[in-house]
């Protein structure tokens, strides 16, 4: 048996706020990325990456994205606009897209269309208002199920996926497999790495009466 290694022990109580967030980001890895677009009450297009983003049920079908807001208790143009909508989609984002993903990272101001900074083509929603970014591999199209006010200036936002875009030549519509290569997504790991998802591996679970005949 391999003997364990020994463990540095963090009480987040005894941690500042920056503490703790450099803990998780460094631990909890890799997180998928959300590129999100909006759309303002007004119809302004609004498009900005989630780190803390992940699917967390499919009956419901239901995504949640964290959203940090400003320390002012301001709300980020992502979260006013899906108050204001409760609407967005969420887009997978490969390794193509990574350039343009963090020019929508930059703090722009609520009247600069970050998807016309970075250059990305898009095309109207359909089942939502938000615009859909055509070179993402795969696009939620949500709507707003509940809002998690979870500090001043924190909130989880609960979306109901009510259809997904997935490239042609990523999936087969026969049986509805997705290849993982295809879509060639990206993770986000701790500070300002990501990482690639091209190494990949498969294990089966094994039913109890598949473990019992191992003996």
């Amino acid at each position: 048996m391999t003997r364990p290694s020994s463990h540095t022990h963090f009480d987040f109580a005894q941690l500042t706020e920056r503490e703790r967030y450099k803990i998780l980001i460094g631990t909890v890895i890799p997180r998928p990325v959300a590129l999100v677009t909006t759309v303002s009450h007004d119809g302004v297009p609004n498009a900005g990456p989630f780190s803390f983003f992940n699917v967390l049920t499919h009956d419901p079908a239901i995504v949640a994205i964290g959203v940090e807001n400003y320390a002012d208790m301001r709300f980020k143009d992502t979260a006013r606009n899906i108050r204001e909508t409760g609407e967005f989609t969420v887009h997978i984002v490969d390794d193509a897209l990574v350039r343009q993903m963090e020019i929508c990272a930059i703090k722009f101001g609520p009247e600069i269309d970050e998807l016309e900074e970075a250059g990305l083509d898009t095309t109207p929603g359909v089942m939502v208002r938000s615009p859909r970014i055509l070179a993402a591999p795969a696009a939620l199209e949500c709507r707003r199920h509940t809002t998690l006010q979870v500090g001043p200036a924190r909130e989880i936002i609960l979306g109901e996926v009510l259809g997904v875009y997935v490239r042609s030549d990523a999936v087969d519509p026969s049986n509805l497999h997705i290849d993982q290569q295809m879509m060639d997504a990206v993770g986000r790991m701790g500070g300002h790495t990501y990482t690639r998802t091209r190494d990949l591996f498969d294990i089966k679970t094994l039913t109890p009466e598949e473990w019992a005949a191992r003996g």
